[in-house]
């Protein structure tokens, strides 16, 4: 696996681009007229699609019906020294379509436990926490 990071701009504004050509946009969100996501950011979103892949394929598999998938994620972050890691990040997977909340609420909790990559990358520093919603009802064991 290997990113190609580029400066395309005479400030912050980075374009990342992997070995298949597809990009992003990174950049200092602290200033105005930032054009992209900052790298925490990024590193959210790694975490939400990692885990949303799995999911999704978890449940394909089972012959689950998805209309829609969303997910929501929030980090907390916390000082040392001069940086701020994340100390926890918690994700809200919202899932719509003919699904057994039982079965999206395993996936979830496979793709944490055994799959995500980008999760077990950031274990055991950072505390990674769910909840899954299906049809707007919060699925609870």
């Amino acid at each position: 696996m290997k990113i190609t990071l580029n400066r395309i701009n005479n400030e912050f504004l980075f374009e990342c681009t992997n070995s298949q050509g597809n990009s992003i946009l990174l950049d200092n969100t602290s200033q105005p007229g930032a054009k992209g996501v900052s790298p925490m950011e990024s590193v959210m979103m790694a975490v939400a699609g990692c885990s949303g892949i799995d999911v999704v394929s978890i449940l394909k598999k089972q012959r689950q019906e998805i209309t829609n998938f969303k997910a929501e994620v929030e980090g907390k972050r916390v000082e040392v020294e001069d940086a701020k890691p994340f100390k926890s990040i918690t994700l809200k997977f919202f899932l719509e379509g003919n699904i057994d909340p039982k079965k999206a609420l395993k996936a979830s909790e496979l793709s944490f436990e055994k799959y995500c990559s980008v999760s077990k990358t950031l274990e055991p520093n950072v505390k990674i926490g769910y909840e899954v919603f299906v049809n707007g009802e919060k699925v609870v064991l």
